[in-house]
């Protein structure tokens, strides 16, 4: 029997929103360049389409396909990086986000994984999800950012360029 060999990264938070304003704010690319560095995510956010996010001065940081898109419950992409040659080989991973509403907030795992032991880009990821969703749940509940600029080696030649 074979085993499944993978590498796994789950992020867990709660925010003092709806799940409406929370979908609204992961799939509008005005409100995500307002969080994520200046990055913005172009698609039509319908299952088979494609999607890329791309960096303030157009290139392609990331891209893939919605595998699955359920607003405001669930959306699952095929994710690959497209600027680290080191990251992009290692293929496709696949990203799972998901929106439970809770009493007073609403509870965002976001679950990143791809077919292979320890991978660099799910390492990548690891340091780039906490500053994206510190800088989401701030923004949705305070109306202002915590961090302005990246500082992990991944960010910042994200935001570099």
């Amino acid at each position: 029997m074979s085993q499944l060999v993978q590498s796994i990264f789950v992020y867990v938070t709660y925010i003092r929103t709806t799940p409406e304003r929370l979908w609204s704010a992961l799939t509008k690319p005005d409100f995500t360049r307002e969080y994520w560095f200046g990055m913005r995510i172009e698609t039509e956010w319908k299952r088979g389409a494609q999607w890329k996010m791309l960096f303030p001065d157009g290139r392609v940081a990331d891209a893939g396909e919605i595998l699955e898109c359920d607003p405001p419950r669930r959306l699952v992409l095929k994710w690959r990086n497209e600027f680290r040659p080191e990251l992009k080989v290692e293929g496709d991973a696949q990203c799972v986000i998901e929106l439970e509403p809770e009493p007073d907030a609403v509870k965002l795992t976001i679950t990143h994984s791809i077919g292979r032991a320890d991978s660099k880009f799910i390492a990548a990821v690891s340091s780039g999800w906490p500053k994206v969703l510190s800088n989401l749940k701030s923004l949705l509940e305070t109306g202002s950012i915590v961090l302005t600029t990246p500082s992990h080696d991944h960010d910042t030649a994200q935001a570099r360029g």
